[in-house]
């Protein structure tokens, strides 16, 4: 598949580093899983979006967006009041990373063409590898579904053990 300089998608940008294309989430999907992290560190504790934002850099209208959007999302409560604020719905186990990516992008696709209706794809009609995606996706959406949020504020080598080949058995992701 030839990919142009950047292409992007509602999940993933793809991008040209060094001469190979790489896959990432979108900045949003990413501070969404760094915001959610943050939250899972402290469980039942209640966090005000100034707060998570001094706690993880983003920029505090970015993260009252993102909070809203993931309260929306069933990932996150919140309560109004003095003693208000956002917490986590769920244990940090219970929690994947593919539920908060799909909270703000949306199903989880490499291609805009794997939903029900094509944009802006000028093979629509003649492609022979549309039909490929579903599987492919639900590969992607199934290893950031075996990541949760209690992996995630577990330092990096201790979040998956190793197998005997020195190889992780399922996606690590570090802060």
């Amino acid at each position: 598949m030839a990919v142009g300089r950047h292409k992007t998608t509602k999940f993933v940008h793809f991008a040209e580093d060094a001469g190979r294309i790489v896959i990432r989430l979108t900045n949003l999907a990413d501070y969404a899983v760094v915001v959610m992290a943050a939250a899972a560190r402290e469980p039942g504790a209640r966090f005000s979006a100034a707060r998570v934002a001094e706690l993880t850099g983003i920029p505090a209208p970015t993260v009252a967006k993102l909070m809203g959007t993931l309260a929306r999302g069933g990932l996150l409560s919140a309560s109004r009041g003095v003693a208000g604020g956002f917490m986590l719905a769920r244990p940090p186990a219970e929690i994947s990373v593919a539920e908060i990516v799909e909270a703000v992008d949306g199903p989880i696709a490499l291609t805009s063409c794997a939903g029900n209706h094509v944009q802006d794809c000028a093979m629509e009609g003649h492609c022979a590898i549309r039909g490929h995606w579903p599987p492919i996706n639900q590969a992607v959406r199934g290893a950031l579904a075996a990541v949760t949020l209690a992996q995630l504020v577990l330092p990096a080598a201790a979040a998956v053990p190793p197998t005997g080949d020195g190889h992780a058995t399922q996606p690590v992701l570090a802060d």
